[in-house]
C-alpha cells in the first residue's frame, strides 16, 4: 500500500487541474482512502510536486523483426552504452534500444505503457518474445490488414461476416490488440514494383481499392465493438502534396457519423501533411489538416514529430522506404511478409540546416499546436522520427513560444515562408500536455484504467518535481524539459521502480490483447484460410501465439 500526500495533482480525465490532495494505492490500483490502512502504508511525501498519471505512448515501433532488422543495419548503434549489467541489465543503443533499454528509459521519463504500432500476424511469436524482454512498462501490439490477401478477398465479395471473422481470428492468434492499416493496396503494389497513387487505384491482382480497404476495415471494426478504432498509416507517405490524400482519407469516417464514438485514428500525420508538387516547392498542409479534424468528432490524430539527430526510418510501408533509400542514398533493407506485408528499413539523420528535415520538424510542432488538445496525441513513431526519450523535448516546445523561437532560430530559414509556425501563438497547456500525453492516447487505445488517477485505475503514477502552480511553462521551459526528462518518482501497478530518477526496481508489466472471437462466426472464414495456407511458409497448427506462451498476458474480451 502506498500513500501520496500532498501531491499537486493535474488528472484531465477527471478534470483535476493543479490540485492539492493525498493519493492511496492497494493491490495495483488507486482506491478510496477508506480502502487502507495508513499506518500499514508506505509514504511519499509529493510536497509542491506534480502528480500525474504513467505516459502512454500509443504509437511506438519497440518489438519484432523490423527494429531487429534496423539494430543489425546499424552496429554503431550499439557502441552507446546506456548502462552497465549490475542490479540491472546491460543496455545499449543511441536511437534503437536494446529491449531492456526500451523499459528503463520509458520508466525514467514517467511513462508506464508503450505500444508496437505494425505487427505482422505470421511475426507475432517473434514480436510477444520481446514484447516479453522489455521490463517496466504494459504493452500491446497492432496487427497489420491493409495488404493482406485475405482481406482483400473478403471485401472482393463484398462478404462483411467473413471480413470480420478474418478479423477476430487474426487478432486472437496473434495475441493482437487492434486493426493496423499500412498504405492499404500500396505495399501489395510494390510487389510488383508499383504503388497506388490515389483512393480509388485498383489494387494490382484484386477489385479492391485503398478506399474499400479503409472503409470496410472500419465497419468490420465497429461491428466487432474492437476497444481502439482503426489505426491508420495513410497512402502517399513522405511525397509532397501528399496532404489532399490525408484529408480525403480522414473524411471517410464521416460515413460513420452515427457511430457513438471515434471510428478512425490516423497516425504519424506530419509524414503525410505535405503540400507541394516536389521537395523544391514543398510547403506545409498542417493548417489544412488540423481544419478538417478539429471539424470531426470520430477522428483522432498523432503527431510523428521528427527530432533533429539520429533515427532510423522503419515501416511497414516499403515503397516508401525504397523511395527514401534512392532520395537520399542511405542503406536499405527490404521485406515482403508472406502474404500479409512487407516492410522497409533505411538509418537516417534529421539536420537542422536541411530545408526538408526543417520543413518536417516545423510541420509536427504545427499540428500538436493546430489541433485540438482532445484529438492529437504526442508521438514521434519512434524510431522513425527520433528518439521517444525526446518527448520532454516535444513537450516544451508545445508549451513555449520562447522556446520555438530559440530553436527557430537555429534551423533552416526555408521555413519561414513553407510553414505557418512562426505565426503560431498557441502555448498549450501543462493540462492540455498531460493530456497529450496520458489520458488522450489511452482513451483512443480503449484502455479504461489508464492515463487518469481516479478510483480503479491501474496504480500507474509520476510524479515529477515541478511545482504547477508557481512555474510560468511558457517561460521556464528549460525546467520544464529536464523536470519532464527525469521522474521523481515512477510507480508502476503500485510499485515504485524510479526514484530520484534512477532505476530503483525491476518489474514486469502486463502484454493486452482482444478477443473478440464471440462477435463473430470463425467458421465462416476458415475455408479460405485454409486454401491461403497452401501459399505460406508454414503450417496452419504452427500459426500464432498461445496466451500461454506470453509473460503476463491481460486479455481483454469482446462480447
Amino acid at each position: 500500500m502506498l500513500w501520496i500526500k500532498n501531491g499537486i495533482v493535474v488528472d484531465p480525465k477527471n478534470k483535476i487541474k493543479a490540485e492539492k490532495m493525498d493519493l492511496f494505492v492497494k493491490d495495483g490500483k488507486i482506491v478510496d482512502e477508506t480502502k487502507v490502512k495508513k499506518q500499514d502504508c508506505t509514504v511519499i511525501d509529493a510536497s509542491g510536486k506534480l502528480v500525474v498519471a504513467g505516459g502512454v505512448d500509443m504509437h511506438a515501433h519497440i518489438a519484432g523483426s523490423k527494429i531487429n532488422t534496423g539494430r543489425t543495419m546499424r552496429p554503431e548503434e550499439m557502441r552507446v552504452v546506456r548502462n552497465i549489467a549490475g542490479k540491472f541489465r546491460a543496455t545499449v543503443g543511441r536511437v534503437l534500444l536494446t529491449a531492456p533499454a526500451i523499459g528503463y528509459e520509458y520508466a525514467k521519463m514517467g511513462y508506464t505503457t508503450s505500444f508496437e504500432a505494425a505487427q505482422p500476424p505470421i511475426g507475432a511469436l517473434h514480436t510477444h518474445e520481446e514484447l516479453d524482454a522489455i521490463p517496466m512498462i504494459d504493452k500491446g501490439a497492432l496487427p497489420v490488414f491493409g495488404n493482406w490477401h485475405l482481406v482483400f478477398k473478403c471485401i472482393e465479395e463484398k462478404n462483411m461476416e467473413k471480413l470480420k471473422a478474418l478479423v477476430a481470428w487474426a487478432i486472437e492468434r496473434s495475441k493482437g490488440f487492434g486493426v493496423k492499416v499500412v498504405n492499404p493496396g500500396g505495399v501489395e503494389a510494390w510487389m510488383y514494383g508499383g504503388n497506388v497513387k490515389s483512393l480509388d487505384d485498383q489494387v494490382p491482382g484484386f477489385n479492391v481499392t485503398p478506399r474499400e480497404i479503409i472503409t470496410w476495415l472500419i465497419k468490420a471494426n465497429e461491428e466487432l465493438g474492437l476497444p481502439h478504432s482503426v489505426h491508420l498509416h495513410c497512402n502517399n507517405l513522405g511525397v509532397p502534396g501528399n496532404y489532399q490524400t490525408t484529408i480525403e482519407s480522414i473524411k471517410l469516417a464521416n460515413g460513420f457519423s452515427n457511430a457513438k464514438r471515434q471510428v478512425l485514428h490516423v497516425t504519424h500525420v506530419q509524414f503525410n501533411a505535405y503540400a507541394g508538387s516536389s521537395w523544391r516547392d514543398a510547403g506545409s498542409g498542417a493548417a489544412e489538416i488540423a481544419k478538417v479534424v478539429n471539424s470531426m468528432d470520430n477522428v483522432t490524430i498523432d503527431m510523428g514529430q521528427p527530432i533533429f539527430g539520429h533515427a532510423t526510418a522503419m515501416t511497414g510501408d516499403a515503397p516508401f522506404q525504397f523511395s527514401l533509400h534512392k532520395l537520399i542514398g542511405a542503406r536499405w533493407s527490404n521485406k515482403d511478409t508472406e502474404v500479409e506485408t512487407g516492410a522497409g528499413i533505411v538509418p537516417i539523420g534529421y539536420l537542422p540546416n536541411n530545408p526538408v528535415h526543417a520543413l518536417q520538424w516545423a510541420i509536427g510542432l504545427e499540428l500538436g499546436l493546430l489541433v485540438d488538445s482532445n484529438k492529437v496525441a504526442l508521438t514521434t513513431d519512434y524510431p522513425n522520427g527520433g528518439p521517444f526519450t525526446e518527448y520532454p523535448y516535444v513537450m516544451a516546445m508545445l508549451m513555449s513560444k520562447k522556446m520555438r523561437e530559440g530553436e527557430l532560430s537555429k534551423v533552416n530559414a526555408y521555413v519561414q515562408k513553407a510553414t505557418g509556425l512562426t505565426s503560431i501563438d498557441v502555448e498549450k497547456t501543462l493540462y492540455e500536455v498531460i493530456h497529450m500525453t496520458r489520458s488522450l492516447p489511452a482513451k483512443i487505445l480503449g484502455l479504461e484504467n489508464k492515463g487518469h488517477l481516479g478510483i480503479g485505475a491501474d496504480a500507474d503514477i509520476a510524479i515529477y518535481n515541478l511545482n504547477p502552480l508557481e512555474t510560468d511553462t511558457s517561460k521556464e521551459f528549460e525546467k520544464v524539459y529536464k523536470m519532464f526528462k527525469s521522474a521523481e518518482y515512477t510507480i508502476k501497478g503500485g510499485e515504485i521502480i524510479v526514484k530520484g530518477g534512477e532505476l530503483v526496481k525491476e518489474v514486469y508489466g502486463r502484454t493486452f490483447w482482444v478477443d473478440a472471437t464471440k462477435k463473430a462466426d470463425i467458421q465462416a472464414v476458415m475455408p479460405d484460410i485454409r486454401e491461403y495456407f497452401n501459399y505460406y511458409s508454414v503450417q496452419l497448427g504452427n500459426y500464432g501465439v498461445e496466451e500461454r506462451w506470453i509473460k503476463k498476458p491481460a486479455r481483454i474480451e469482446v462480447v
